[in-house]
């Protein structure tokens, strides 16, 4: 679903969330109602799609999600991977079973990007770093997203 697409299919004054996709941890943010600012939220650690699911779903009852935006792991020359079609499959059945419009936005570079300002700007340590990187990332995928879909 491209971005015009999912604003239109998106319920007013409801939120998005987004994440940051990987095997073992998934990195959520949430935007705010407005779909102005993205805020990270919390990192899931993976076990089962049922407790995935669980915890995914909570959030989304408690932020008044209305869209789902995934990060899409591309390689650097524009084709996606393995790990880009485990995204798309993960992705594909959680709007199943949520029901809301899911979308993606490319994430190359995101996690190198957040990891850098952690290191330069916060000057977090390697273990600091790990605990907030995947939110982190999360929120810098939103937030790229949300300011794309004021244009569009």
């Amino acid at each position: 679903m491209d971005i015009k697409e999912f604003k239109n299919k998106l319920a007013p004054k409801k939120a998005i969330i987004g994440f940051d996709y990987g095997s073992k941890r998934l990195g959520v943010a949430v935007s705010d109602l407005s779909l102005t600012i993205a805020t990270s939220n919390t990192i899931i650690y993976r076990k089962s799609w049922k407790q995935d699911f669980a915890a995914i779903k909570k959030i989304i009852e408690e932020k008044e999600i209305g869209g789902i935006v995934f990060g899409l792991p591309l390689q650097m020359n524009g084709k996606e991977g393995e790990t880009a079609m485990q995204t798309r499959e993960f992705a594909a059945k959680l709007e199943k079973e949520s029901g809301l419009p899911v979308t993606f936005w490319d994430e190359r570079l995101s996690s190198s990007a957040v990891e850098s300002f952690l290191i330069k700007e916060v000057d977090l340590s390697r273990n600091k770093r790990k605990k907030v990187l995947d939110a982190s990332a999360a929120a810098y995928i939103l937030q790229g997203f949300l300011d794309a879909l004021k244009y569009s």
